[in-house]
């Protein structure tokens, strides 16, 4: 049946000169589907397994928080409030389930293209037994492959990768890339570690006592071998998770919990990457944080320049606690000092002169490599992509040249999140996002970045095939050939 209407998206669209490229869509994965294909592919006691919430360790917590649990339950446990709540309208929800049906109302929507992440097989990654989670996460990207593949000219399906380990990583990355087609990825964005003196000396309590992995700072294992692997494969990698459950979250109150939640979570994992030298050492490897917006970017690219102006390898030293000039410091206390602290001067005198151990490595900037504060530009500006929802009225802040660092504008990628309760109405969101250019926050160049420009840069700069055979391949190609 044709369901296709007149909407505010499809107006927007139809006013613009480029194409609209939906970079953070979402499948709502059919549950009774998804634990077929876990029995498909490890059995019906895997499937069994995937079924129980405590099976999902690092995400049960978040789903008893939807399964009826009371509060005096969640309080004995700790356990955060999961959110409760759907999109209202039936033909939306079914949308994000049916690629058939999103298909028929791509146009609908304003949208050319639309690049479909995992909903619960974000979840997969995080499952903390070791063989359920690689289990799951190839049977969601066998489940994504399988229902997108008929509308390759208008999706692409993402594929969700655990990160437990590297080798794991890798061998999931080959198998969904070489075996099911995959043009894109997904990575857990932080994992659950027990702290290694407490699994020691008290493992009982060592699954409630943790630290987070963030795979590029500090890490147990050497992540390389995946930043090479996905440059071998040509796909860039996008994070899309969150972190729960680390002690800062309400029992009672989902939106405590869910606001500035993955822009947190993104921070984390971002500056892990840069300070623990990732984009200096794989250049041509493009990296997304979805969902959590750019404004926290921005702040974050100008505390790096603003860090390393201080503690840079030769800024360090003038923060080095044996510049004090004791004597000096003794008698400003003679001459300034009230009763009380010049009755103390040989307590202080010992006190300005006791050693303070210089840390090993003092300069934070060594790994990234940054010499001059431009190059803290060159090295965050072009490996980082931040997706930006259209009801964030901050996304503006990405173009905003006058209070970035030396003029950058960050790199946006417009994300529907189509089939998450956060959009009451699919095909108003592409006219919300445009609502920044028409109250000039946000030029028509810079919506052009926003929607198609940016997309392109993070999927075609690095596999410059991803859009062939698409609706949007010819102007992707016009926009290759003139450099991106």
């Amino acid at each position: 049946m044709a369901i296709t209407q007149e909407s505010p998206a499809a107006k927007v669209r139809s006013r613009l000169s480029h194409p609209v490229i939906d970079a953070d869509g979402h499948i709502v994965e059919l549950a009774p589907v998804f634990v077929d294909y876990i029995r498909q592919v490890g059995g019906g006691q895997m499937a069994e397994r995937y079924s129980q919430p405590r099976g999902m360790k690092g995400y049960s917590g978040h789903h008893r928080g939807f399964g009826g649990s009371s509060v005096a339950e969640r309080r004995d446990n700790w356990v955060p409030m999961g959110g409760w709540g759907a999109p209202k309208s039936t033909l939306d929800r079914a949308t994000s389930m049916m690629p058939s049906l999103l298909n028929e109302r791509l146009d609908e929507l304003g949208t050319d293209f639309v690049v479909l992440y995992p909903s619960a097989g974000l979840g997969a990654a995080a499952i903390d037994d070791d063989e359920l989670r690689r289990v799951a996460c190839r049977a969601y990207n066998t489940y994504a492959a399988d229902l997108v593949r008929e509308y390759a000219d208008r999706m692409a399906p993402v594929a969700s990768i655990p990160m437990h380990t590297p080798q794991e990583a890798v061998d999931e990355l080959e198998y969904a890339v070489k075996t099911l087609g995959f043009k894109a990825v997904t990575f857990q964005g932080s994992i659950r570690r027990p702290i290694a003196r407490v699994q020691r000396e008290h493992p009982e309590v060592a699954d409630l006592v943790a630290r987070l992995e963030l795979f590029a700072l500090d890490s147990d294992y050497d992540y390389d071998a995946v930043w090479a692997k996905c440059v071998e494969l040509n796909v860039p990698g996008a994070f899309h998770s969150m972190v729960q459950g680390m002690g800062t979250d309400s029992i009672s109150n989902y939106s405590y919990n869910h606001i500035g939640l993955l822009a947190g979570s993104h921070m984390a994992v971002c500056k892990a990457l840069f300070l623990g030298g990732v984009t200096r050492r794989f250049p041509d490897l493009r990296f997304a944080f979805l969902e959590g917006g750019v404004l926290w970017a921005c702040a974050l690219y100008a505390d790096l320049v603003s860090h390393w102006e201080k503690r840079n390898e030769k800024a360090i030293e003038n923060l080095d606690p044996a510049n004090l000039d004791r004597e000096f410091m003794m008698n400003l206390v003679a001459d300034y000092g009230d009763d009380r602290t010049r009755a103390m001067a040989d307590r202080l005198q010992d006190f300005f002169s006791r050693s303070q151990p210089r840390p090993e490595g003092p300069n934070d900037f060594t790994a990234c490599g940054a010499e001059r504060a431009e190059q803290v530009r060159d090295l965050f500006v072009p490996s980082f992509f931040f997706g930006c929802e259209a009801d964030d009225p901050t996304n503006a802040s990405a173009y905003n040249r006058k209070t970035n660092p030396f003029g950058a504008a960050l790199q946006t990628l417009f994300g529907s999140d189509i089939g998450h309760w956060d959009v009451p109405v699919m095909n108003e969101v592409l006219a919300e996002a445009y609502d920044m250019v028409e109250d000039s926050t946000m030029s028509e160049s810079d919506f052009r970045d926003y929607t198609f420009g940016n997309p392109v840069r993070f999927h075609a700069g690095m596999n410059p095939m991803f859009f062939k055979g698409t609706r949007v391949e010819a102007d992707v190609d016009r926009m290759l050939q003139d450099g991106i």
